[in-house]
C-alpha cells in the first residue's frame, strides 16, 4: 500500500534477486564469519544469519530443514552451524552477529560501507580492540574509562559459555589477549590499536570504523 511501512530494505533488487543475495551473503558469512559489504546488505544478512543460529540451536528435523533450504553449500556448512556456532552461541539469548560501520574501500564507493561479524569468535572485531584498548592502558600505567569496562563485560560476558564448560572462559581468554598485545610493545611506542588488533588475526578496519565500534 503507498505510504505504508515498510518492514524491510528492498536493495534495489526484485524478490527472487534479494533472497538469493542474502543466501549467498549469509553462507559466506558461515564459511568465514566475517564479511565486508554496504551497511544495508549487512543489515538485511544480518537478520538472516540471526534467524540461522536460531534455527541450530533448536537442533531438530524441521529446523534443519529450513537451514539446508538457506545455504547455498550446506554440505559443508551444516556441521558448523550444528555444532561450532550452535555450542558456542547454547548460552547466549540473542544478538549473535554485529554490524560495525567502515569507511569505503575507495573514494569511488558510493555506499556506506560496513563489516557483519559473528560475535564471540575468532574473529570478533570488538573482543580484540578492547582488548588492545585495555593493554594500552596498562602500558602507560592507567585506569581503563567507563566505555572500556563496558566494552569488556560485553564481549567476555557470554564468551565460552558453552553447556560442556563448567564456568565461561571469556574473561581468561580477554586477559590472555591483552597480556599478548602488552608482549608486542605496541602500543606504548604509539603505534595505534589497529595495527596491533589486526596482528592478532582481527579483521582489517578503518579508523573511522574503530572510533564508531567502541
Amino acid at each position: 500500500m503507498a505510504g505504508g511501512v515498510v518492514k524491510y530494505r528492498h536493495l534495489s533488487r526484485g524478490s527472487a534477486h534479494r533472497q538469493a543475495l542474502l543466501r549467498n551473503l549469509v553462507t559466506s558469512l558461515v564459511k568465514h564469519e566475517s564479511i565486508r559489504t554496504t551497511w544495508a546488505k549487512a543489515k538485511e544478512t544480518q537478520r538472516m544469519a540471526d534467524k540461522l543460529i536460531t534455527l541450530a540451536k533448536r537442533n531438530n528435523e524441521t529446523s534443519r530443514r529450513k537451514a539446508h533450504g538457506i545455504l547455498y553449500t550446506p554440505e559443508d556448512l551444516m556441521p558448523k552451524l550444528f555444532t561450532t556456532l550452535r555450542e558456542r552461541y547454547e548460552a547466549r539469548p540473542g544478538g549473535y552477529t554485529r554490524v560495525l560501520r567502515t569507511e569505503p574501500k575507495s573514494t569511488y564507493d558510493q555506499a556506506p560501507s560496513a563489516i557483519l561479524e559473528f560475535v564471540d569468535g575468532p574473529k570478533d572485531m570488538r573482543f580484540h580492540l578492547t582488548a588492545a584498548r585495555v593493554a594500552k592502558d596498562h602500558l602507560l600505567g592507567q585506569r581503563p574509562n567507563k566505555l572500556t569496562l563496558l566494552n569488556r563485560k560485553k564481549v567476555t560476558q557470554f564468551r565460552g559459555a558453552s553447556a560442556g564448560r563448567k564456568a565461561p572462559t571469556g574473561k581468561q581468554e580477554f586477559n590472555d589477549m591483552v597480556e599478548r598485545m602488552k608482549g608486542m610493545k605496541m602500543v606504548s611506542n604509539g603505534v595505534d590499536m589497529l595495527s596491533a588488533a589486526a596482528r592478532t588475526g582481527a579483521v582489517e578496519v578503518s579508523k573511522k570504523g574503530l572510533e564508531k565500534s567502541s
